[in-house]
């Protein structure tokens, strides 16, 4: 079965500064997911994405490791239904 949902996530820690928004766009666009990535003004890294339940899950797991040099102290996953609002998946500011 190929059921889709939205995940919106966000992830504390060391996560601002470290590439993390292109790592998590890299790895998102691998799992053919939509939606965004930015850093937020309190210093928690931020993302909605949207695709397969088993690939928003797959880039929960990715989160919560983040590329080299992050250090992730929490990943607040809330998943919702599928509403096909993204083309692709972007960096955002």
């Amino acid at each position: 079965m190929t059921d889709r949902c939205r995940g919106a996530a966000i992830v504390s820690g060391r996560v601002q500064g470290v590439g993390f928004r292109y790592a998590a766009t890299a790895a998102a666009r691998r799992l053919r997911l939509t939606g965004y990535v930015r850093n937020a003004p309190d210093g928690t890294f931020r993302t909605v994405a949207e695709g397969r339940t088993d690939d928003v899950r797959a880039f929960r797991d990715w989160l919560q490791q983040g590329p080299p040099g992050a250090s992730v102290r929490e990943v607040l996953l809330e998943e919702g239904p599928y509403l096909a609002e993204f083309q692709r998946f972007e960096t955002t500011w």
